[in-house]
């Protein structure tokens, strides 16, 4: 028995363009109801053998009245029918179910009534049967009426055969099937599985989503190739789309896993190289392939550099390559490294020439290796560079740190007083860089001082800023301070006319003052209208007030401790790395602080460098003998304080006036990079001592700009025809520059289009070389036709390269160029 309440709309909306509707009920199964019928205005009468008296009532008596005429059962066929010629021209209304749905629905093609009557158990809900029909248009075929249904089911907006496979391999990945038996229930799971045999390819006995996986993944391992050429095109064009999207990236990525191992995949790796491995990333074990190899050929020195870092370079758009970004830093810093050591020499004509050399180029040693450890820290799969990590260990300590050691010991020894005409000294950094500015009371500086910030992070650290819209930024050493510790590199950089150790030591005095803690560096301040302050401090004023603090001083002086907190305790020594690291983004965070605070002139220095090793240090790595002295004020790891101290081989001495301080007591450090053997705080991590490490202080000079100077790199379309004859295009992409700090890389996508359509897939491409050499900056994109495209045949289509709106999930035309498609179909598509 129907519902007389779902007939009550339609009625409503028939009296709203007739006055007499005809309703004819066959069956009879809304005659029980009639008498319920309320419509405004409106006379109800069943037919009962009164016909002549209805239609003279309706056409005579009451002439402008509204009638229902209700008629059950079977209608008198022909002129026996007293009302026909009424129902001519009325005509006659049904309740039959399926021709009320097709009329709520607005469909009109043909064979539409089977297919609702088929999928009735659909339509019995009216959620699901309102979603529906949102998504109808009035001449929708009965196939797109069905995969809107699906569409329906799986709760989305968009009905095309990509959305409704993602939608289903999303579930399948998360282990569920609630879609999939959904489409079962409701008698759609036939019409989706010959959907995907036409548009795809797929044909099974027993189709499944799993068998689907299986298959799609068979395909792509071989290209995608088959028998007739471009037959499986719109499968390979959406296998891209579905492993590329946010949307299903991450099933895609799950199903690939489980694919890999039913497929048992990684034995087709055995015997692969890295060439042929180049442009894969359909599973994870490509990923752990190329990284196994890249490591052992490093560790066996039978892959040059430039290969390991182009090689890098191309795996950095794999789908894999988040979770072996840190082993691919790892291999690329160790390659580097091995290969700079291989062939290093470490001759020094004099000690000038020792401090110039570690700025310009041996810093980059101590820079790889930190490159290298901290991300073999940060890894999962440590494991698998672990050969590699006890080759770079091995050539940093035996083949750089002790080498170059010795061969700078001996210009220590030489030299009489602790100055250099190369580097100008630590002490004289107030007079000779902050003073002139702030002379004559027009100018302000700010001085970050960063506890132990090494040259080789500094350095990083000037990248880091110039990569900045607006800043500028040049690093230079210093010579520091002998010894290189704490207490005296801090108060070295303060306004002074005298350095000295106290009587114990510590604190060092500054023109006779303290210098040790903020406040006592506050009071050495105030005679150049200065303040000192903590960076925590800094970090957590708002910008106002910290513009208010500003303006009230000519000198600034902010102190951080990052690095020299976490490697001056054995507990934390081996995380000074990851110390270094955080350092840099507070100091970047930090410059941009102030800068925002109205600073322009910005130094960043050091008080001291330092030395690391990760590896445990061997006996050889110590001084076989202690420090001897009348006096032993203060014993170090890699200095000592004292009067009366006595000469020894293991031990350069300098007398306080050789090293300018203006105290009684000596300065002795250990030769080369030895230790002393004490207790108490590791050994890893060490400073004091004359090493250029310890000893070559920083200098950044930081300007903010007014106009922007940053940009993305220019991208060129280099097209080699201006027609598309096959299935493909392969397009030539010139980068016409190298990215640097100031010239950025840039993320695009390609596509071709058709107005706003795109009849071919997507690309998304990083343009990020740094190389000068032109044949570097090359990259070719192939785009693949998408079955859309046949409509466009001999027709003028555009290639367009696509860049994101900042800030925005939006794309803008970057670049766009004309090809005329002209296909022969004979051949269809010729991959």
């Amino acid at each position: 028995m129907s519902s007389l309440a779902s007939v009550l709309p339609h009625l409503e909306e028939q009296f709203a363009r007739h006055r007499l509707v005809f309703w004819h009920d066959p069956d009879g199964d809304y005659a029980d109801e009639l008498s319920s019928v309320d419509l405004h205005g409106v006379t109800v009468a069943a037919v009962s053998n009164d016909e002549y008296a209805l239609k003279y009532q309706m056409l005579h008596e009451r002439p402008d009245a509204k009638f229902l005429v209700y008629r059950q059962g079977a209608a008198p066929v022909g002129i026996r029918n007293w009302l026909l010629d009424l129902e001519l021209s009325y005509g006659v209304f049904t309740a039959d179910r399926t021709v009320l749905l097709r009329h709520d629905l607005g469909l009109a093609c043909n064979g539409v009534d089977q297919v609702l009557d088929a999928h009735e158990s659909f339509f019995r809900s009216s959620k699901r049967t309102e979603a529906l029909k949102t998504l109808l248009n009035a001449a929708d075929s009965t196939d797109l009426v069905q995969a809107k249904m699906c569409a329906v089911l799986m709760d989305q907006n968009e009905h095309s055969m990509l959305e409704l496979t993602r939608s289903l391999l999303i579930e399948n990945a998360d282990g569920s099937s609630h879609e999939y038996e959904s489409l079962d229930e409701f008698g759609l799971l036939d019409f989706h599985w010959a959907g995907v045999a036409k548009i795809y390819g797929y044909k099974a006995d027993q189709p499944s989503v799993d068998d689907f996986v299986l298959w799609m993944f068979r395909n792509a391992i071989d290209g995608f190739k088959s028998d007739r050429p471009g037959a499986l095109r719109n499968i390979e064009l959406d296998f891209a789309s579905l492993r590329n999207d946010r949307r299903s990236a991450k099933a895609l990525m799950t199903l690939a896993s489980r694919a890999a191992q039913d497929l048992d995949y990684a034995r087709h790796l055995d015997d692969a190289d890295l060439s042929t491995l180049a442009g894969n990333d359909l599973f994870e074990e490509v990923e752990q392939k190329v990284v196994s190899t890249l490591a052992r050929q490093v560790t066996e020195r039978t892959i040059g550099a430039r290969e390991v870092i182009e090689t890098i370079r191309g795996r950095q758009s794999s789908i894999w390559v988040d979770n072996y970004r840190d082993l691919y830093t790892a291999i690329g810093a160790a390659s580097e490294l091995l290969s700079t050591l291989a062939t290093a020499t470490f001759d020094l004509p004099s000690f000038d020439a020792g401090l110039q050399r570690y700025q310009q180029e041996w810093f980059r040693i101590d820079q790889l290796y930190r490159h290298f450890r901290l991300a073999v820290r940060s890894t999962d799969y440590g494991r698998v560079i672990e050969t590699l990590g006890d080759e770079v260990e091995n050539y940093y300590v035996n083949k750089f740190l002790f080498p170059l050691g010795a061969v700078w010991q001996h210009q220590v020894d030489a030299v009489s007083a602790w100055r250099s005409t190369a580097l100008r000294p630590q002490s004289s950094f107030y007079r000779g860089q902050v003073e002139p500015l702030v002379r004559k009371g027009t100018k302000k500086a700010v001085v970050i001082v960063s506890d132990a910030l090494r040259y080789e992070v500094a350095e990083e650290l000037g990248t880091r800023i110039r990569q900045e819209d607006r800043f500028e930024a040049t690093v230079e050493g210093m010579l520091g301070v002998l010894p290189s510790y704490t207490q005296l590199g801090m108060a070295a950089l303060l306004p002074h006319k005298t350095l000295a150790h106290s009587a114990e030591g510590d604190p060092v005095l500054v023109d006779g003052q303290r210098s040790d803690g903020t406040v006592n560096r506050n009071k050495i301040l105030e005679s150049v209208d200065g303040f000192a302050i903590q960076a925590e401090e800094v970090m957590g004023m708002g910008n106002r007030e910290l513009k208010q603090l500003y303006t009230e001083y000519h000198v600034f002086y902010v102190y951080h401790n990052g690095i020299d907190a976490a490697g001056d305790k054995a507990a934390t020594e081996r995380s000074v790395f990851e110390a270094a690291e955080a350092t840099l983004g507070t100091l970047v965070r930090l410059v941009k602080k102030l800068a925002s605070a109205n600073a322009t002139n910005i130094f960043v220095t050091a008080d001291h460098g330092f030395l690391y090793q990760d590896s445990l240090l061997t006996d050889t790595g110590y001084l076989s003998t202690k420090p001897q002295g009348d006096d032993l004020t203060v014993v170090n790891r890699r200095y000592v304080l004292g009067r009366g101290l006595k000469d020894d081989a293991a031990f350069t001495t300098f007398e306080p006036e050789q090293v300018g301080l203006a105290s009684d007591l000596q300065v002795q450090v250990p030769k080369s990079i030895h230790r002393l053997r004490l207790g108490g705080a590791g050994s890893r991590y060490v400073h004091g001592g004359a090493a250029l490490q310890e000893i070559v202080v920083p200098v950044l000079a930081i300007n903010k700009k007014r106009k922007s100077d940053t940009r993305q790199v220019n991208v060129d379309v280099q097209p080699e025809t201006d027609k598309i004859t096959t299935g493909q295009l392969v397009v030539k992409l010139y980068q016409t520059e190298p990215v640097n700090e100031k010239v950025q890389p840039h993320t695009l996508r390609a596509g071709l289009y058709v107005g706003e359509t795109l009849i071919s897939n997507e690309t998304e491409l990083v343009f990020d070389q740094v190389s000068d050499d032109a044949r570097d900056r090359y990259q070719n994109v192939r785009v693949l036709l998408s079955q859309e495209a046949d409509a466009f045949n001999n027709r003028v289509v555009e290639f367009r390269l696509e860049e994101q709106i900042p800030n925005t999930s939006q794309w803008r035309i970057y670049q766009r160029v004309p090809y005329t498609l002209r296909r022969s179909f004979t051949t269809d598509f010729d991959f």
